[in-house]
């Protein structure tokens, strides 16, 4: 029996693939369709003949013409839709031509590039690409989901209402392609199946003036709306999703400052929900965070951190940081004491809350008014000076807020400042690598929210939240988990941390490089899996989680891989929606 759990787990992705598809039909499935790869047999079997040339091809030559295709495309833009193009074509050879070349292409298919093309949304639209919901139709919600799937058929949605996207603020309904190119992500990094995705925009309106001045903006022309109906929509959303896909995990990205919280907090006892851009961040960071720790030879519950930016990423990262001391023995009080949280007012401090301008993240961590009684609680530089902090995180969007000033003062105090300049684009960091190294005269131990090269033979680590939630998200689909807890999370933090390179040489980057992704991502989802069975949240039976070798090869089993498998014809009238090609954002 124990043979049997690791040669049929429950979402084993191996063997022969049930194909009820023909002809023409069979050539415009994405999940099907091999092109020029499909095999004599195949092309008789299928009614392909005469549908393709001549040639038999492999999956590697056919990587090589794709790869010069896309070399051909001048621009980072012209390279994405080209890309979104093949998707729309061939499943199987978009995802291995990424994953041939992911460090090139990870730009394109995603951050920056992706913004600019969820900017121009509506200007470059060829094909519906995901799941549509209109704020004013919530009694349409569970008719439109059931057309997704049944309860057996979907493991992992991402939703977004578009108010906050990549840095780059409301996009509307443009905001569908952050769901898209973050379930891309999933199957890439954290081989989940590409049939058994759905990615969500929920249209409220936006907020932008172009877009609403824009003749072919598709999405609702009237501005966001918020409150009681936006709340009740929501509602009937999340309860529609637990009620319709019981075994699927619900990721919310991109959510406004005012939304993003209240929504995680409140639904999470409700279903397994993730917010990446509060824990996503909050995991990748704090991994961060513990390798450096370990660099300096530090405990982690030592440290003390200012985070400047106090919105959803800051305050998850605030959030995680807290978490892991409460397990390591602090107090949730002692825990929040060792955080100093500055935003538009300067340091947060609890006389800020009146009229309810603290929002319910940032409450925990305002720190008491008689502590800055005549102090400067305005000056990033002066708030180092008087907290003398290890780390600094910057979620900002504020270029050059990490002044000359402000480093130099933090380097007096600490020997190797922790210091994370974490905002994107490029253009928003809060102090550029050259000079953080500059001025803390090569001391300083840095993460960066986008890629950037070595500094003086130090490897900048980036703070590539694709490095974690692909991992966490496999661990909680393959567990089955009831809820994503704080635990699992923790869990999440250790296992990317004891990947850094960093331990192994200082000058290495404190982060493990996203072409080893699968591999981290896999060892990610076993500590995941391992957290979600020891608090009982795990509801698949017999996962082999007391022995690490055997739950590798048990997660390894069920991670989708971008392969040709073999197809078995079926008849159509007696096959399921998968093998109709009628599931996925692919589907017929």
């Amino acid at each position: 029996m124990a043979d049997k759990k690791l040669e049929e787990p429950p979402l084993a992705v191996k063997g022969d693939l049930e194909c009820a598809l023909e002809g023409r039909a069979l050539l415009n499935s994405s999940v099907f369709n091999k092109g020029s790869a499909f095999t004599a047999e195949e092309r008789k079997t299928f009614g392909l003949q005469g549908m393709l040339p001549n040639r038999v091809q492999t999956l590697e030559e056919q990587v090589e013409r794709a790869y010069g295709q896309y070399k051909d495309r001048d621009g980072h833009m012209s390279k994405n839709m080209f890309m979104a193009s093949m998707k729309y074509q061939n499943d199987v050879l978009y995802y291995k031509l990424i994953e041939s070349h992911i460090k090139e292409m990870f730009p394109v298919i995603y951050t920056p590039t992706e913004g600019d093309a969820i900017e121009a949304y509506s200007h470059i639209f060829r094909r519906p690409d995901g799941c549509f919901l209109n704020i004013h139709e919530p009694e349409q919600i569970d008719s439109i989901l059931a057309e997704w799937g049944t309860a057996d058929e979907i493991d992992y949605i991402v939703a977004t209402d578009g108010e906050e996207i990549l840095g780059i603020g409301d996009q509307g309904v443009g905001g569908v392609l952050i769901s898209t190119a973050k379930l891309v992500l999933m199957t890439l990094c954290g081989g989940i199946h590409p049939n058994r995705v759905l990615p969500v925009v929920i249209d409220c309106g936006t907020n932008n003036q172009d877009l609403l001045k824009d003749e072919l903006y598709l999405g609702l022309r009237q501005p966001r709306i918020y409150g009681k109906q936006y709340d009740d929509f929501m509602s009937r959303f999340v309860h529609s999703v637990k009620e319709r896909f019981p075994k699927a995990v619900l990721h919310l990205e991109d959510f406004g400052l005012g939304n993003a919280r209240k929504l995680l907090e409140k639904y999470r006892p409700v279903l397994p929900l993730f917010n990446d851009d509060i824990q996503g961040t909050g995991v990748v960071t704090l991994a961060a965070i513990n390798a450096a720790a370990w660099v300096t030879k530090m405990d982690l519950g030592d440290l003390r951190m200012v985070v400047f930016g106090a919105g959803s990423a800051g305050a998850g990262i605030a959030d995680q940081f807290r978490d892991a001391l409460i397990q390591g023995g602090k107090t949730k009080d002692e825990a929040n004491k060792q955080v100093w949280l500055v935003d538009k007012p300067g340091l947060l401090l609890q006389s800020h809350d009146q009229d309810n301008k603290l929002t319910s993240a940032q409450k925990p961590y305002a720190r008491a008014d008689s502590e800055w009684e005549n102090k400067d609680s305005t000056s990033l530089a002066s708030i180092i000076a008087e907290v003398k902090p290890h780390v600094l995180v910057g979620c900002s969007t504020k270029p050059g807020a990490f002044t000359e000033s402000a480093i130099r003062e933090m380097s007096k105090h600490v020997e190797r400042p922790i210091i994370f300049p974490l905002s994107n684009p490029t253009r928003l960091h809060e102090a550029n690598p050259e000079d953080l190294y500059t001025w803390t005269d090569g001391k300083v131990l840095m993460a960066t929210g986008s890629p950037f090269p070595p500094v003086h033979g130090y490897e900048v680590a980036e703070c590539n939240n694709a490095t974690a939630f692909p991992g966490i998200g496999l661990g909680a689909v393959l567990s089955r988990a009831s809820s994503v807890s704080d635990k699992m999370l923790v869990a999440a933090v250790k296992a990317l941390a004891a990947e850094s390179p960093a331990l192994k040489d200082p000058k290495k980057g404190l982060l493990p490089d996203i072409t080893d992704v699968r591999y981290i991502s896999k060892k990610i989802a076993c500590a995941v899996i391992k957290a979600a069975v020891e608090e009982g949240l795990s509801t698949t039976p017999d996962i082999p989680a007391e022995d690490d070798a055997r739950l590798e090869e048990w997660v390894g089993m069920q991670m989708w891989e971008p392969v040709y498998r073999p197809l078995k014809k079926i008849d159509a009238d007696t096959a399921s929606r998968a093998a109709k090609g009628e599931l996925g954002v692919g589907r017929r």
